[in-house]
């Protein structure tokens, strides 16, 4: 495992806030394969680069202003693919929403990598949403849309085997 395949992966990470906050779609592109699968919650769930764009673009419009912010990056290496987790942070404003203008999330993403012509790209996401506060108004951005409200705890993710990271960094343990 190379410390330059880790920083590649960290750095996409992060530009994926950047493109999400300056709603650059084409640097999706960028990111995911053209078959990503992007489960983002029990309403939110694409198999389609193209259709992740356009339904992102759709839904992140109405926004005055986004703020995606993204820390604690882990990222576990295996040849040309690779797993990552990382803890997100969102601040949604609208003010043309009745009421308060914010709504603020947290929570995760889980990444499977593939590397392909040089490059690393995201194959598999999973997003879920630990904590959140605010009007939840302000994220219903397209009529009859809605993003999972649901809060998932981690560590009964984990507990049932749906932490990939963990099984990614075991499998590196027992090969040390």
């Amino acid at each position: 495992m190379a410390d330059s395949d880790i920083l590649a992966i960290q750095q996409s990470l992060n530009l994926y806030g950047v493109a999400v906050d300056t709603q650059r779609w084409d640097l999706f592109d960028r990111l995911f394969t053209p078959d990503v699968d992007a489960d983002y919650g029990a309403t939110s769930h694409w198999t389609s680069l193209a259709r992740f764009k356009t339904d992102f673009a759709a839904f992140h419009d109405p926004f005055d202003s986004t703020q995606h912010t993204l820390s604690s990056h882990l990222v576990q290496v295996d040849g040309d693919r690779a797993t990552s987790f990382c803890n997100g942070s969102w601040r949604l404003v609208r003010k043309a929403v009745d009421g308060a203008p914010l709504w603020d999330g947290t929570g995760w993403y889980e990444d499977d990598w593939m590397r392909a012509n040089g490059y690393w790209r995201i194959t598999r996401r999973t997003c879920r949403i630990t904590w959140w506060t605010g009007d939840p108004l302000v994220q219903e951005t397209i009529p009859g849309v809605k993003f999972a409200l649901r809060t998932t705890v981690l560590r009964r993710e984990a507990e049932a085997g749906r932490c990939r990271i963990l099984d990614a960094l075991a499998s590196s343990r027992r090969e040390s």
